[in-house]
């Protein structure tokens, strides 16, 4: 069971003593000793702030980015295909990203647990948690697998696409969520050893199944030598190729000792305990990471009345932007697994240190991009499409997005340090509120009513981003975060 320790009258939990009582059996996990000599031992609660901040970061920014690739790899060569693929794998894109969202959330709480308890200095409990991971993992892919293989056609069908996209659409997104059990597997690998402060190693995780993606894509896609002309269905068969690699790599590191946590099943048993402690963490997050990728989907349908130009360029603008951010997001998560830490280790102003100069690092890069975006926006479109509708739209989509992307680095990190510290209750509030109150209704009002049409989606999205921001920007200032009990 959990126990808690006080710190300023409130408890944070520190200690996970493992034990049989009437309702579950529970048995200790097996530690090793921290890996010093490789480095994977250090203390993260000591020393400069910001040398940790990079030291953690960019392995991280690295990892995402790699994980960037292949997707964008593949909407370059669909692109190739015509505007209906753009759009079909755009579209059913949403719907994956959604449960991807929703896996990263719920393994949130597997990321505050660890965190906290490595910060505690509790290396055994911290495998323990990691040992019941797999089994959300493993409940949670099934039903989505059966999700996918039974619902594929209705889910896009909600969007209001033309019956071409719906088609090519469905085969993409069933491939997908078959597929999300190694897509689950590889992302509960990949948070053990992030939250345990081993950042390195699934760095090179996704080098290796990148590579893999990247090469084999076109071969699939465009039937190349001996494989099969498989278009769009070639592309998600791809990604779930290379996820594989990439969970078997992440278990034979984990299980083999090569990170900071080795994890072990000798004696394993579930512990419905622990695994609803994790859930009540994770789940806020779960729903927030979900709603916000559900709204983008309602956001596709107020956007596809203005046609499969408008749908491509949507697409591919959303594309751009999960490039671009995925430093903001290295660093937001770097920072959250420093809040966790810190706060293991009972220091909370370190840990509220940690999350500001995080956000001004991320502010500073996203101002640099959106020059850049401002002057060449469509040299940035035109890498997926030549199409001159969709460069043109999506460009002007990109310009009205930089007014948004002032404050997009405090949302984006204190989000992350607000969640990494176990209290995900807020941010999924804050999610709700700026999606369904102000993004949806504003995006359909100002694109039916004044004379901005589909512009006037992007312009309500700017609109989300700045009240989210004002949101995150006063609770982290107020410091209740730092008080949760997980």
């Amino acid at each position: 069971m959990l126990a808690p320790n006080s710190v300023g009258g409130r408890g944070l939990v520190c200690v996970w003593r493992m034990q049989r009582d009437d309702s579950e059996m529970m048995t200790r996990p097996v530690g090793i000793p921290t890996r010093r000599g490789m480095g994977l031992g250090r203390d993260w609660t000591k020393g400069s702030i910001t040398r940790n901040l990079l030291s953690l970061s960019w392995p991280m920014i690295v990892s995402y980015s790699l994980n960037m690739i292949g997707p964008t790899i593949d909407m370059i060569w669909v692109g190739r295909l015509g505007a209906a693929d753009i759009a079909a794998v755009g579209v059913a894109g949403i719907a994956v990203m959604l449960v991807q969202a929703a896996l990263m959330g719920l393994f949130m709480g597997l990321r505050a647990m660890v965190a906290r308890f490595i910060g505690a200095g509790d290396e055994g409990s911290a495998n323990g948690v990691a040992q019941q991971a797999l089994v959300v993992g493993a409940v949670s892919s099934i039903i989505l697998a059966i999700i996918g293989i039974f619902f594929a056609e209705g889910i896009l069908a909600l969007v209001g696409l033309a019956p071409e996209v719906i088609d090519l659409g469905a085969a993409y997104l069933r491939i997908q969520f078959i597929g999300m059990v190694a897509m689950s597997f590889r992302m509960m690998t990949d948070g053990t050893m992030q939250a345990s402060g081993d950042t390195m190693t699934p760095m090179k995780i996704a080098f290796a199944f990148r590579v893999l993606h990247v090469a084999l894509s076109p071969f699939l896609i465009f039937g190349w030598w001996i494989f099969p002309r498989l278009g769009v269905s070639g592309a998600a068969l791809t990604n779930v190729i290379s996820q594989s690699l990439g969970t078997g790599l992440g278990f034979w590191i984990l299980m083999t000792g090569r990170s900071r946590l080795r994890l072990s099943f000798r004696r394993f048993r579930v512990a419905p305990g622990i695994i609803w402690r994790m859930i009540r963490v994770g789940l806020p997050a779960s729903v927030m990471s979900m709603q916000m990728n559900l709204g983008q989907f309602v956001l596709m349908s107020v956007v596809a009345p203005f046609g499969t130009l408008a749908v491509a360029a949507h697409s591919l603008n959303q594309r751009v932007e999960m490039f671009i951010f995925m430093p903001a997001w290295g660093l937001g998560i770097a920072a959250g697994v420093l809040v966790g830490q810190n706060l293991g280790a009972r220091q909370p102003a370190r840990a509220e240190k940690s999350g500001w100069l995080a956000a001004g690092m991320v502010e500073g890069f996203i101002l640099v991009c959106s020059a850049a975006i401002l002057i060449w926006a469509e040299a940035f479109i035109h890498i997926f499409s030549s199409d001159p509708g969709v460069v043109s739209i999506g460009a002007t989509f990109l310009r009205i997005a930089t007014a948004g992307y002032i404050v997009m680095g405090l949302t984006a990190v204190l989000q992350q340090c607000i969640s990494g510290s176990g209290d995900t209750l807020l941010p999924m509030l804050v999610s709700i509120a700026t999606m369904w109150l102000v993004q949806l209704p504003l995006a359909y009002f100002l694109s039916r009513f004044t004379n901005l049409g589909v512009y006037g989606v992007r312009w309500a999205i700017v609109a989300g981003t700045f009240v989210g921001a004002v949101a995150y920007i006063t609770y982290f200032r107020s410091g209740r975060w730092k008080r949760k009990v997980v």
